[in-house]
């Protein structure tokens, strides 16, 4: 017979229940207490934290903030995005704003259009002074023409606002494309047809050649003035774009650019043009710097030209130690310490790199400083002077350790071996380049990068610039990294990349928040089964892919390269052993496959030499062979330099110096 049930008295439950009642509240208070303890949420945070911090973070603002990372790894889910989003919308600052901005996106794919005009109302009513009311005004704008005139005047930068003005067409969009958005989708053709306008201004004629020029469009921009002589900006822009084209064009070029300082010799475009102008090779350009006003010929461009024509190197000297700090004399300073150890003047050499003193070391940009150590202690060794050769690569290799030079310099104190490819598992690193602060400069920005919100950020970014193009580093690297975000890689690489080269010395934590951002692998999921397949370094594909196409499969060359390795179709169809058409040869995987065959092939062709493979890919194999010489093996480095191509030239240290960053993470160590 089973026992009977327990009893369970009143004054035996109470307890347990008030014991139940503080433990929870104990954990509840311990849970919050660890809240306060963990770090803001970023990307990387997993979503159960997030979740957590969402219903469990005393701070609203931090419940929030979770609730946007949340809901920005979505996708195209909008009920979901609202209930997430829902109540979060309190409040005065961006969040607020970019909250209402979701809601209101949300509801109208969700075929709610009653809900979304009541949220772009709000939207506009509480946040008009926030850059996310220019999508309320887009938004609005449809039915309401108004809107659409003020989102152009208060936001004439914003995406949406560039939106609006492709929309409007006639002259005032073209006049508005120009000013403010020249590289927009469609808008090369909407300034086209607003320069047809009989009823056009010259000054708006101007305007609309300019943004033309802008994008590289010479021949149109100068369709575009109709006869009218052009101000300083457009004959500047007019020219820059002239530089880029054929011996005709260029020639034209050198022409304006001395017309414009012989007839507006004090205009601000004037210091541009002596630059552009200066910066040209050739008796033409000497004999056009001859005409310039006296000032011009004192200055320090006109003057670093005329020491880079010059035998050898008292003139540089003088030019290093007027103007160290002049970016002309960093340019002659290469130029003529190249030119020396060519020439093996060793000694011409070291004293030209050794030019300058403290003040062109201060100035000089870390990429360039890099390169002038390195050189340093190249003609050091070739000296025979072997101890401070390798304590110049040594404090070198610490400050600069990624790229060609940190390559070169751990190849010579005997660290990797520089006759190889380098090698690594860019896969691993996937651990370590997560997440990364923005640092643009701008506290909103920052935040809503943090966020996961790059298009917002983004939006904010171009309304608080208004369109201006960044120029210093730490812009370019935010604007570059904002730009990849959204989809734009080739703009947004390449600006990276100019991030690198302008740096500044002692600027170490931004060299490494570029470095970080520019090698981190990318088309993993096309280029490591290729690299795997074909059996050559990984390191070596991205490498390649970075500098042929900043890995964008949609890129197409003037003479007809096609896709993320830039293979040409006679030698893709030889590879594949059958022609392609455009779209297979553009297929991601295939590119890549077919990229790493040949790859294999030119490593096998030269016992695997790196220096001749990857300018074997670039110039050619039978071209690389008419190069040989002893100096390969003795001097590598001075190999490259005598690649008569400056095109392969500067391929071969990119793409090297590209492979050994991906090959490891390799930021500086920084105080």
């Amino acid at each position: 017979m089973a026992p009977p049930p327990p009893c369970w008295s009143p004054l035996r439950v109470v307890p347990l229940l008030a014991a139940s009642s503080v433990g929870v509240l104990a954990a509840l208070v311990a849970a919050r207490a660890l809240l306060r303890q963990l770090p803001r949420p970023t990307p990387d945070t997993s979503r159960g934290m997030l979740a957590l911090q969402q219903r469990l973070a005393l701070n609203p603002e931090r419940r929030r903030q979770a609730a946007l990372l949340r809901a920005s790894a979505l996708g195209d889910q909008p009920a979901r995005l609202q209930t997430l989003l829902a109540g979060q919308g309190w409040g005065h600052g961006t969040l607020a704003a970019v909250v209402l901005k979701q809601q209101a996106l949300a509801s109208t794919a969700l075929g709610q259009p009653q809900r979304a005009q009541h949220l772009w109302k709000l939207l506009l009513r509480r946040h008009g002074n926030d850059p996310a009311s220019a999508d309320g005004l887009y938004a609005l704008g449809g039915q309401q023409a108004p809107l659409r005139l003020t989102l152009l005047q208060r936001w004439p930068a914003h995406p949406a606002a560039l939106a609006a003005a492709s929309e409007l067409g006639g002259t005032a969009g073209a006049l508005h494309l120009a000013r403010w958005g020249a590289r927009w989708p469609g808008a090369a053709t909407r300034i086209r047809a607003g320069c047809t306008a009989t009823s056009i201004t010259p000054q708006q004629r101007q305007q609309l050649a300019q943004g033309l020029a802008e994008l590289g469009a010479s021949q149109d921009a100068l369709s575009c003035l109709a006869g009218t002589t052009p101000q300083p900006a457009t004959s500047l822009l007019l020219a820059q774009a002239e530089l880029h084209g054929s011996e005709a064009e260029q020639a034209t070029a050198r022409r304006r650019l001395l017309s414009l300082i012989q007839s507006q010799p004090q205009a601000p475009q004037a210091t541009g043009a002596v630059r552009l102008l200066a910066a040209e090779d050739g008796p033409a350009v000497g004999s056009a710097l001859s005409q310039l006003p006296p000032r011009w010929k004192r200055s320090a461009p006109v003057q670093a030209h005329r020491a880079r024509q010059a035998p050898g190197i008292q003139a540089t000297l003088a030019v290093l130690q007027r103007w160290p700090e002049d970016p002309a004399s960093w340019e002659l300073q290469w130029h003529k310490a190249r030119q020396s150890a060519l020439a093996g003047r060793w000694r011409d050499a070291l004293a030209v790199l050794q030019a300058g003193g403290p003040q062109l070391s201060d100035a000089l940009p870390a990429a360039l400083q890099a390169r002038r150590a390195f050189w340093q202690g190249l003609s050091h060794w070739q000296l025979g002077q072997t101890a401070t050769a390798r304590s110049l690569w040594q404090q070198g290799l610490q400050a600069w350790p990624g790229g060609y030079y940190g390559w070169r310099a751990a190849a010579r104190l005997g660290l990797v071996d520089g006759s190889s490819l380098p090698t690594g598992s860019p896969q691993t690193q996937r651990t370590t380049l997560g997440w990364t602060q923005l640092e643009s400069g701008s506290a909103a920005v920052d935040l809503l990068w943090r966020l996961g919100l790059p298009l917002e950020a983004w939006e904010h970014w171009r309304s608080m610039r208004r369109g201006q193009a960044p120029t210093g580093s730490r812009a370019l690297q935010a604007e570059g990294r904002l730009r990849e975000a959204i989809g734009d890689g080739w703009a947004g690489l390449g600006q990276q990349e100019l991030a690198s080269l302008r740096l500044p010395r002692r600027q170490c934590r931004l060299q490494q928040l570029i470095e970080h951002s520019r090698y981190r692998p990318r088309q993993l999921p096309a280029l490591a089964p290729a690299a795997q397949a074909e059996r050559v370094p990984l390191p070596l594909l991205l490498g390649v892919a970075m500098q042929e196409s900043r890995f964008q499969s949609s890129v197409r060359s003037v003479v007809g390269a096609i896709g993320l390795l830039q293979l040409m179709p006679e030698t893709a169809a030889e590879l594949h052993g059958s022609p392609l058409n455009s779209a297979q040869l553009g297929d991601t995987r295939r590119n890549a496959r077919l990229g790493g065959r040949y790859l294999r092939q030119l490593q096998q062709r030269w016992a695997g030499n790196p220096v001749l493979t990857v300018a074997s890919y670039n110039a050619g194999p039978n071209a690389v062979a008419g190069w040989l010489t002893p100096t390969l093996q003795a001097v590598p480095e001075l190999w490259v330099e005598a690649i008569p191509y400056p095109e392969t030239r500067h391929y071969v240290k990119t793409v090297l110096g590209n492979s050994w960053s991906f090959a490891a993470p390799r930021p500086p160590a920084c105080p």
